[in-house]
């Protein structure tokens, strides 16, 4: 069980679509409208895990043309949050927007972020602990998993608050800015190779 919480910890703390969206939202519109955000990926992932628990997100993933439909909308999405991070010029986060993204984008973004995907079939595939007890370890590793993932969330997303609070040059936030996008774009392409 130790080995399984200190993969959640590490697959949930890397940068990914969700966690660098909450910081920038976090960033640039400030913690209560992050949380908004925040609360729409809290249940899209948990439906998440419970569709790759039921074994439906294998069932998509064996079939060539709904793995193809997949696997452009998440790049596309995200290549798309990935821009309007980087493209924010000297604002940290998505200045361009006129609004926050909201709970309907964080619903959204979890249906189709392969890494919510990726992260949930390793998690749940692996690391048996209770192999008498298949049910009773699927439930405490879905409270476990919530259990961390709260938590780091609402540390990205207190993170990105902080750092929208702070007063730093143009230069910096674009450096940060561009740091996101392309910490996203990395993790993005790390989990569509590892879905190959």
């Amino acid at each position: 069980m130790i080995e399984f919480v200190i993969a959640v910890f590490f697959l949930l703390i890397t940068p990914g679509p969700g966690v660098l969206t909450t910081a920038g939202i976090g960033a640039a519109f400030g913690f209560r409208a992050g949380f908004a955000f925040l609360a729409g990926l809290c249940i899209g992932g948990f439906i998440t895990m419970m569709l790759v628990i039921a074994g439906v997100g294998a069932v998509v993933l064996a079939v060539p043309s709904l793995r193809v439909v997949l696997l452009i909308a998440s790049v596309g999405y995200l290549v798309y949050l990935a821009f309007r991070i980087a493209s924010a010029g000297a604002e940290v986060g998505f200045s361009p927007a006129k609004s926050p993204l909201g709970f309907a984008n964080g619903l959204l973004l979890q249906f189709i972020n392969p890494k919510a995907y990726v992260v949930a079939t390793t998690l749940f595939s692996g690391f048996g602990f209770m192999p008498d007890a298949p049910v009773w370890e699927i439930i405490i590793k879905v409270l476990l998993v919530n259990a961390i993932w709260i938590p780091v969330h609402l540390t990205w997303l207190g993170f990105g608050t902080t750092l929208g609070a702070l007063n730093l040059s143009g230069g910096v936030q674009r450096v940060i800015n561009i740091a996101m996008a392309a910490s996203m774009l990395i993790v993005v392409g790390v989990a569509l190779f590892s879905l190959r």
